[in-house]
């Protein structure tokens, strides 16, 4: 008898999930903000809680699931027409890269470090800042970019030339530290790294908040607000 009863309210417990999720709309795992990922994880522990409790039946059950699935539409209505209800649970979009210059304070506010930043800025085909002139990072977690004009596609042909092979840039300095092994890929040290820096006029590693490097297109450099203004 009770293992019928557990089948009964995982059967009961999916469709009811399934429905209420349907009413709610459809999203795709990279459209969820913070919001709709605590929706689905307390929805789930209503059915997951109530399989083995003998004392809770399928009426409980299906209660439950109506009862919080009524107070998340709720919620969703409230947050579409209030925007003081809408960025506590959904957030707002942040610009971590503006005109081609890095939002420091935007970076700190959403715990994304250089080497992240530029990881996901891989994934989108992009291999330097350089080439970059916005960066949104939207109240799902994913990055929308705006390249600059001059990295805009153009292809060989049609310039009719025989183009060279451009290698991904590397992240030699990060927030005013070497990257040590970063720095050993290259093939470079410590030495040639601060000479060529001098030669940039970034001579103090410090103030520096990232610099990347290519043998192709040299260094991108990008000091704290506080050092370009001295």
């Amino acid at each position: 008898m009770m293992y019928g009863t557990i089948a009964l309210k995982l059967g009961v417990g999916f469709f009811a999930l399934v429905v209420v999720t349907r009413l709610l709309g459809k999203k795709e795992m990279s459209q969820l903000t913070p919001y709709d990922f605590v929706f689905a994880i307390l929805l789930g522990g209503i059915i997951e809680e109530s399989i083995y409790d003998e004392k809770v039946h399928i009426g409980h059950v299906l209660f439950a699931v109506t009862v919080w699935g009524l107070i998340s539409y709720l919620v969703e209505k409230l947050a579409e027409r209030f925007e003081w209800i809408r960025l506590p649970l959904k957030g707002k979009i942040s610009v971590l890269i503006d005109d081609g210059e890095v939002n420091h304070k935007e970076m700190k506010k959403n715990q994304m470090e250089m080497e992240q930043l530029r990881a996901l800025l891989r994934i989108e085909g992009i291999f330097s800042l350089k080439d970059v002139r916005y960066v949104f990072m939207e109240t799902g977690g994913q990055i929308s970019v705006m390249k600059k004009p001059t990295a805009d596609p153009v292809t060989p042909s049609m310039l009719n030339i025989d183009p060279e092979g451009v290698d991904p840039s590397i992240l030699l300095v990060d927030e005013g530290q070497i990257k040590e092994e970063e720095l050993k890929k290259a093939g470079k040290d410590e030495v040639w790294l601060k000479e060529e820096l001098k030669k940039e006029g970034a001579g103090n590693i410090k103030d520096i908040y990232y610099a990347e490097w290519s043998p192709q297109q040299g260094f991108l450099i990008r000091k704290y607000p506080k050092a370009e203004n001295k």
